[in-house]
């Protein structure tokens, strides 16, 4: 566990970072507002940065907004590992992205699949810039995976291993961040929050996708935390109603909004990149800007808690 560290930054507006609060990580800060919003697409709000000889790592890079996010930070400079469920699909992805690009194999639901696509990242040697957790998975029946629900397995569950796994070469970046895809979705969550004694679905998976972006949400949240005293910062961001195939379970072909995947992966992006947000952490963003959230994933207790149970059911996979 990392010290709570006070720190201050002067932004391009002249806000000021509050000072840190010694009590919890959801500690006040000035957040800068950006000129872009909802229509604005992921070229646009990194136009003009270049990121060469920085490292991000995608997962879901295969379609959607993560293919999106992979093309563009590739074509800004960055070396760019992205993650795809097969060997074939992350190959065929990285074909059509110019930049430097290199993909892995993850899947979400193999737990031992999120320790070899770790090992391989951390073969690699280098620090991670950008650690962008992006994939997910919207079901309309209840599955489950080792008797839980399988969207937090997927959406959170698998990304805690992944982080875990990575998060020493996040700190070991000069400014390393972690950018958490969660959404609006979260205030969907069955009353209570996070169901820490039914874990299984089981009476609540009308709710359940709300439930896993919830856990994203208080995810990063203590994160934030747990990072004080480091360089590296973690926020979690909502991408908006974007037209890819995530509702290929629940409604085949048909689209979940009105984004386009190149407007969906602008806020990302832009979380991840821009300088404006330097030393940013612990928030939540929409349209590349600070957005509402619901009391559940603000509640620092909760994420806490969230953290030491996500522990005790990965404990054999986590480093």
């Amino acid at each position: 566990m990392f010290d709570l560290l006070t720190r201050r930054r002067l932004f391009e507006n002249s806000s000021l970072l509050a000072l840190a609060s010694a009590f919890g990580p959801a500690f006040s800060q000035t957040v800068p507002r950006s000129e872009f919003g909802a229509g604005s697409t992921a070229e646009e709000v990194t136009e003009g940065l270049d990121l060469s000889g920085k490292t991000a790592v995608v997962t879901g890079c295969n379609s959607g907004i993560g293919y999106e996010t992979m093309r563009v930070l590739a074509l800004r400079g960055a070396h760019v590992i992205g993650t795809a469920r097969s060997a074939e699909k992350g190959q065929e992805a990285a074909a059509g992205v110019t930049g430097r690009v290199t993909p892995v194999v993850l899947e979400l639901t193999d737990f031992d699949s999120i320790v070899a696509c770790g090992d391989q990242i951390q073969t690699m040697d280098v620090p991670i810039d950008m650690l962008i957790l992006n994939a997910g998975v919207l079901l309309k029946e209840l599955q489950q995976v080792r008797g839980l629900e399988m969207q937090f397995v997927v959406n959170h569950l698998g990304h805690f291993i992944l982080g875990n796994r990575l998060m020493n070469r996040v700190t070991e970046a000069p400014e390393g961040r972690v950018v958490v895809v969660g959404s609006t979705a979260h205030r969907g969550a069955p009353e209570g929050g996070i169901q820490f004694d039914n874990l299984s679905g089981e009476g609540w998976i009308r709710q359940s996708y709300g439930h896993s972006k919830l856990a994203n949400g208080l995810y990063s949240l203590e994160l934030s935390s747990r990072l004080a005293g480091t360089q590296a910062t973690s926020n979690c961001v909502h991408p908006g109603g974007v037209r890819t195939n995530i509702l290929r379970n629940v409604s085949p072909g048909q689209s979940s909004g009105g984004k386009s995947p190149e407007q969906g992966a602008a806020t990302q992006c832009y979380v991840a990149t821009h300088p404006s947000l330097a030393g940013v952490t612990g928030q939540y963003f929409a349209d590349c800007n600070p957005a509402e959230q619901s009391d559940y994933q603000t509640d620092e207790a909760m994420a806490a808690r969230l953290w030491e149970v996500s522990e005790e059911l990965t404990r054999d996979y986590l480093v």
